[in-house]
């Protein structure tokens, strides 16, 4: 936890604990992330992994992790048993040293307390006591409102405990900046990434995505490929609106993250559709993303897609259904799956991402593993089929 005392509170060099928000089912694939930045776990949750640092160790964990969606940086923990409490211990706090009056705050919050019926209330309690420090200090208070661009306090209320962060952040690390056109119900940066990771791959051998929609898994995979820091689109961050924050050493770590990129990949990432539109779509994102060199586009059927030779892994991501109109079709195109895997795909790994577990099993093909993952709400399933060449068994990708 930070020191209270003036000195320290200005210091970007002051270590304390730092919180890495994730989706369900994401934290093992975060954690290995943490470790192989160079930062130690303290301890993993459902949905986060925690590990250590200072405020200028969160500009290196915004910039390079991919399967995270917020970093947070303890500023304060403390016991409050009602929202005055709460009120007094944030006031007492010496905002005026993180942060100048003219920056907008934005605060958000995770509260879980009897006498909180809506977080909006501890949101706006929180808020007060910010502004009014800095109202009585200075006169003036800082704007605030619900956009994250400026500075985000972030506030952890469950029963007791109080746990008041620094979103350094801002905005998602999920929101990369280059999907551009999305279409409808896109994959999420973070676990398209995790998705990825999950199966092995590093860059080595073919990646074929068909269904690609807009693109976002063969980015994040060419991203993954090159070694390409996912944060580097990003022209703003929470920690960019704090006192302390030194620009000279963010521009440093993202030409040294530029430098670390790698030229080629070894191997094909082949991206198809049969919407054009899509495609157009997938295009332009990998474009905005700097990567669309990396990748073949094609307009066609999944099951028309090309699968060069070499091996690797064949990842779809099929509708998963709501209505029973749609559930029918779609148990044909499972099926489709099934045979395209068996017929086009010897010596390939394939994997189908889905939250429809009546559908997968339309596929008839056997799993060798299935990984949990949440997309939203919908509890979801990676598969993992083993496609045999012959009689003889196939590689997966390149362990890490």
């Amino acid at each position: 936890m930070v020191s209270q005392s003036n000195h320290e509170t200005l210091s970007m060099t002051i270590k304390s604990s730092i919180l890495i928000t994730c989706p369900k089912g994401i934290p093992p694939y975060l954690k290995q992330e943490i470790l192989s930045v160079g930062f130690p776990v303290l301890s993993e949750t459902v949905s986060g992994v925690e590990t250590e640092g200072t405020l200028d160790d969160t500009l290196r964990l915004n910039l390079f992790v991919r399967t995270g969606h917020r970093v947070l940086f303890l500023i304060r923990e403390f016991s409050a048993e009602s929202p005055e409490e709460l009120y007094e211990h944030i006031l007492r706090i010496e905002w005026e040293e993180y942060f100048h009056n003219d920056e907008y705050l934005c605060v958000t919050s995770s509260v879980d307390h009897p006498t909180i019926r809506d977080s909006r209330f501890a949101n706006m309690k929180c808020k007060d006591a910010i502004v009014d420090r800095f109202s009585k200090k200075y006169g003036k208070r800082p704007d605030s409102g619900p956009k994250k661009d400026g500075v985000v306090v972030h506030l952890y209320w469950h029963g007791k405990q109080c746990r008041l962060f620094f979103d350094t952040s801002g905005e998602p690390l999920s929101k990369r900046g280059y999907r551009k056109m999305p279409l409808e119900a896109p994959m999420q940066e973070a676990l398209a990434a995790a998705t990825i990771l999950a199966t092995g791959w590093k860059g080595k051998g073919n990646f074929i995505n068909p269904m690609c929609g807009s693109g976002t898994l063969a980015i994040e995979a060419t991203m993954i490929a090159l070694n390409r820091a996912p944060g580097l689109l990003r022209t703003n961050y929470g920690f960019m609106h704090l006192k302390g924050f030194n620009r000279f050493q963010w521009e440093k770590l993202r030409k040294d993250s530029r430098m670390k990129m790698k030229k080629s990949i070894e191997g094909k990432i082949i991206a198809s559709d049969i919407s054009p539109k899509a495609v157009e779509a997938a295009k332009k994102n990998a474009m905005t993303a700097g990567v669309d060199r990396f990748i073949e586009f094609g307009v066609c059927d999944f099951s028309q897609t090309l699968i060069p030779e070499g091996g690797g892994g064949v990842l779809l991501n099929p509708p998963y259904g709501e209505r029973m109109g749609e559930i029918r079709e779609l148990e044909k195109i499972y099926q489709g799956i099934g045979d395209f895997f068996k017929k086009k795909c010897q010596g390939y790994m394939g994997y189908i991402f889905t939250g429809n577990f009546a559908l997968a099993k339309k596929v008839g093909l056997r799993t060798k593993r299935r990984l949990p993952f949440y997309n939203g709400e919908i509890e979801c399933r990676l598969l993992e089929y083993e496609l045999y060449e012959g009689s003889k068994k196939t590689d997966r990708f390149d362990r890490v």
